[in-house]
């Protein structure tokens, strides 16, 4: 199989879907790799260690997405990819449909067969391809949040930790999966008052049990989440739906409550958001307001520390992918459920139910179209 790795063109997405490492594993799998010349520059990784590992370093997008039977990328294809789109394509990569009808449409409408990272889930529940970039982007969540909470970035003029005699910010954290998780152990860290509002209250117990009672948890509901977030210095919405777009915990008539200057950071952005007023935003351009409230909506927060994130994600995808290659989507799917929850277009039609009903739109269980 010939592998094709394009430099990423969202803006300020710096990292690679492949490293060097697993270029030698493919080829020495006996697969062909191709990749964009300065695809790995923004993940410290020059053209030549792609070279030295056996990749074949192509001058042009159009030249690797028109030779790969297989491509795989870091984040969704952007408007400028789609005329690469084709039948029988194999797509490997962070996809988010649910809130991108467009990019759902032109994937059905040119039969490629798209497997997203966030959708492979393991037996146990686990989603092995989200958590690593999830770790990443809960601990950028107070980093930046902390960062924004500074007067002259447009925030309150709190320090996350406070000082002796000066209370610590308080920091609220909507969701305790793996995003919520971090974005504690940062804020707990640096010695914020935290509190962790998640509706699953065996998690709370574990959560409660892992900080030592250094945290409050509260069981969600929309009372709990208004009267909580009139405190807040900073908000962190971490909540998940696998594949389908995020629920609204954070309505617009409760910001009004809200102090002057918080910060609200929606890691759940990729999936629509979690606050009513959130909408996608990027590292050129990262905040808005809404009610004198600090919004911070980037839907790649960490192409901001491609190093780490690269590594870290590929880390994960690369067993997968080798998978894919070795054995072929159709063979994958069969023998593996996990890739097979990962498929969410095939030959045309949408075969995930989260982005379907997301999107208003008809779907197809995977075992009646492949």
């Amino acid at each position: 199989m010939t592998v094709g790795v394009p430099k990423e063109v969202k803006d300020h997405e710096t990292r690679v879907g492949l490293v060097p490492s697993g270029v030698t594993a493919l080829r020495e799998a006996g697969h062909k790799v191709l990749v964009e010349t300065l695809a790995g520059k923004g993940s410290s990784i020059p053209d030549q260690d792609y070279a030295d590992a056996g990749a074949e370093i192509l001058s042009s997008a159009a030249g690797v997405w028109s030779n790969a039977d297989f491509v795989v990328k870091v984040k969704e294809p952007q408007v400028s990819e789609y005329p690469y789109f084709r039948p029988g394509l194999i797509l490997f990569t962070y996809l988010h449909l649910a809130p991108l009808p467009d990019l759902t449409k032109k994937l059905v409408d040119t039969k490629v067969n798209s497997v997203a990272y966030e959708t492979i889930r393991e037996m146990d529940g686990s989603l092995p391809l989200l958590t690593p970039m999830s770790e990443v982007a809960g601990r950028m969540a107070v980093q930046v949040g902390a960062q924004y909470l500074e007067a002259p970035n447009g925030g309150r003029g709190v320090l996350l930790g406070g000082v002796p005699g000066v209370a610590p910010a308080n920091v609220v954290i909507l969701g305790g999966g793996v995003v919520g998780h971090n974005s504690a152990k940062m804020a707990v860290g640096l010695g914020a008052h935290v509190t962790i509002i998640d509706r699953n209250l065996e998690r709370l117990r574990q959560l409660d049990d892992i900080y030592d009672s250094r945290i409050v948890t509260l069981a969600s509901n929309s009372f709990t989440i208004r009267e909580t977030l009139r405190h807040a210095d900073l908000v962190v919405g971490a909540v998940l739906i696998p594949g389908a777009s995020a629920p609204k915990l954070v309505r617009r008539d409760m910001l009004k409550g809200m102090k002057k200057g918080a910060v609200m950071v929606d890691v759940a952005i990729d999936q629509g958001g979690c606050f009513e007023t959130s909408h996608a935003t990027t590292h050129t351009d990262p905040i808005y307001f809404v009610d004198d409230v600090l919004h911070y909506c980037v839907s790649n927060m960490p192409a901001a520390v491609p190093h780490t994130s690269t590594f870290g994600l590929t880390n994960a995808t690369f067993p997968y992918l080798a998978e894919l290659c070795g054995k072929g989507l159709e063979r994958a799917c069969a023998e593996n459920a996990a890739i097979r929850e990962g498929v969410n277009t095939y030959g045309g039609y949408i075969t995930y139910p989260g982005v379907a009903e997301s999107q208003g739109l008809g779907w197809k269980q995977l075992a009646t179209v492949m």
